[in-house]
């Protein structure tokens, strides 16, 4: 009977290891991290985000700190999805915060780019456009 008891003992300190260890390891992104919508439908994930030419911009916030973001432009991820002429595009976060930028305004910043974090996340990045306009956890991308 000892020998069941110490063996379950073992069993379960085992058990409890192995899903401690596996609780700390970051999951694989495999699901989609961004959607388009409207005028073309399409899910990327971060691999096929990556896949497209990657471009760097560099971003001045307002307490003057300055950081350089690496990928993709709008420009290269609207040609992607198809599409050639539209109005406007609606930035969404997670959290369901958006913004509306018109297609000129989009046209006329060639280093505006949606950002991969280095946590998989991703960011608008617009230079030289007001603080609203970065959304952090972007998730969706509407094209109206």
């Amino acid at each position: 009977m000892k020998k069941f008891v110490g063996f379950m003992n073992v069993l379960i300190i085992t058990a409890l290891v192995a899903a401690c260890a596996s609780a700390g390891a970051p999951a694989v992104a495999t699901e989609a991290a961004l959607e388009v919508s409207g005028l073309a439908e399409m899910s990327l994930s971060v691999e096929d985000l990556k896949a497209l030419p990657m471009t760097e911009a560099e971003y001045t916030n307002k307490d003057g700190e300055t950081t350089i973001y690496s990928g993709v432009s709008f420009i290269d991820l609207v040609t992607e999805a198809g599409v050639s002429e539209y109005a406007t595009v609606t930035l969404v976060a997670a959290d369901d915060y958006s913004v509306e930028i018109d297609k000129a305004t989009l046209d006329a910043c060639v280093s505006c780019i949606i950002s991969i974090e280095d946590d998989g996340t991703l960011r608008s990045v617009m230079p030289g456009m007001e603080g609203k306009l970065q959304v952090k956890d972007l998730v969706r991308i509407e094209l109206k």
